[in-house]
């Protein structure tokens, strides 16, 4: 298994700078990185939001999108997506990238910081694959399919992670889009 305790090192544009340890690059004031959020999809257009696990080191407890992580040094963004889709919930699918952003949050219970120039991604499943979330409990609290316009615009305040709101505006205009 891959070393997951590094993550890129990114300028404004998103360049990569070279590689800092994980925990290192997420203490204050936090170094930007690349990142990554997967939002996926069924075909009623409905959303999975995972919690993220109690045990995280920061912004544990939070509700977020399907998927988050870092890619690995040398690893291309939508192969480290899926690849971490496939870890995280058990599911398979394709991605595409439909936006980006950077955004800088501070973990109040933690004092850490998410500082991150991220990729967003969309997928879609088929109602199998739908019904067959499978989280690793070290990473997934807990699960459900929500509407998106219930939770549009939720941030830190409703429960949901400060990055949530953002990159799930610009997954809604990528997955409309493809979606046709």
């Amino acid at each position: 298994m891959p070393d997951r305790k590094l993550v890129v090192l990114a300028d404004d544009e998103g360049h990569p700078l070279g590689t800092r340890a994980k925990r290192a690059a997420h203490e204050a004031p936090g170094e930007l990185h690349l990142a990554f959020s997967v939002f996926l999809f069924r075909g009623d257009g409905r959303t999975l939001v995972q919690q993220r696990a109690a045990t995280k080191y920061h912004f544990a407890g939070t509700w977020a999108n399907a998927c988050c992580s870092h890619p690995e040094p040398g690893e291309a963004i939508d192969a480290s997506a899926r690849r971490r889709v496939r870890e995280e919930l058990g599911l398979d699918c394709a991605l595409e990238e439909v936006g980006r952003f950077v955004y800088r949050a501070v973990d109040g219970s933690s004092g850490l910081v998410e500082h991150e120039y991220d990729h967003v991604l969309v997928g879609m499943l088929d109602d199998a694959a739908a019904g067959s979330v499978r989280p690793d409990p070290e990473e997934v609290q807990d699960w459900r399919w929500v509407d998106p316009a219930e939770v549009a615009g939720a941030g830190g305040e409703e429960g949901f992670a400060p990055w949530f709101a953002e990159s799930l505006a610009l997954a809604l205009r990528g997955w409309r889009r493809r979606s046709g």
